[in-house]
């Protein structure tokens, strides 16, 4: 009996070590794919500030971000790198979508892990395509209004674009929304990010949020038009979008808001790969 203990014991050790080394792994795999987040938004908003400024013809989207990381030294190796976090990216929301990392989440938000996960490995995979020497095909414009016009084709095509309209106007403004709420927070180790350093995350996660909801909203605002005017060449991707904001009454300048917002939330990005409960 006192064997059978034992062995129970022993078991029972393994499969809490086991536990213990998954966790460490998700947790390390979530902290990479946080980093590359930011980069690649940190660049997008660089690239996008040229353009207020009218000093960049490049695409300020993920394709021009990528392609302005392998002009830099060492650069394919940079690039190898992102293939690495991006993938880190989709496996950690996997795990959430499967329910193996940390605490249990609603079935909602396990299928919105499921489809950030697709998200991320495809993404993973088109920039290790680059990243071997191969193109990253159409610009985001181009592959926007191709899939718009795709789409359109279908049968109650035009209501299947505006609902993929409407539901990134409705991404958009909760991801405003939510930030402005600083629901953020909640998901940070808030023992360890204490004083200053908290008030300017909490800036950053603020200002980053609003300014990455509002390119959602509007991305799904001309998906919307392309849709109502059965036009795919209405729909735009993220530098086309972007641009857009240039041309309000607010000129350049709100699209230097924008873009700074970008940044920031790239920032914040990389404070969440330090600070993030995950």
């Amino acid at each position: 009996m006192a064997l059978s203990w034992v062995h129970s014991r022993g078991r029972t050790g393994k499969s809490a070590a086991r536990r213990s080394a998954e966790h460490e792994s998700l947790t390390a795999a979530g902290r990479a794919g946080f980093v590359a987040r930011g980069v690649v938004y940190v660049l997008i908003g660089a690239l996008a500030l040229q353009i207020a400024f009218g000093g960049s013809g490049e695409q300020a989207d993920r394709q021009g971000a990528l392609a302005r990381v392998a002009e830099q030294p060492f650069g394919g190796a940079m690039l190898w790198a992102l293939v690495v976090g991006f993938g880190c990216m989709a496996l950690w929301r996997g795990a959430g979508a499967l329910g193996r990392r940390g605490r249990r989440h609603k079935r909602a938000s396990r299928a919105l892990d499921g489809g950030r996960a697709v998200f991320y490995a495809f993404v993973c995979w088109a920039t290790a395509v680059y990243a071997a020497g191969g193109s990253q095909g159409s610009s985001g414009d181009a592959q926007s209004q191709g899939w718009t016009a795709t789409t359109l084709e279908l049968p109650y095509g035009r209501h299947l674009v505006g609902a993929a309209g409407c539901v990134l106007i409705g991404v958009g403004v909760v991801l405003a929304v939510r930030a402005l709420m600083r629901r953020f927070l909640r998901r940070l180790d808030l023992r360890a990010l204490k004083g200053r350093t908290r008030k300017i995350v909490t800036i950053l996660g603020v200002t980053g949020g609003v300014a990455r909801g509002a390119v959602f909203a509007a991305a799904g605002v001309f998906i919307l038009t392309a849709a109502l005017q059965a036009d795919p060449d209405e729909a735009k991707g993220v530098d086309a979008t972007l641009r857009s904001f240039a041309q309000t009454p607010a000129g350049p300048w709100l699209l230097a808001a924008v873009a700074a917002g970008l940044v920031l939330f790239g920032v914040f990005s990389f404070a969440s790969a330090r600070w993030r409960k995950l």
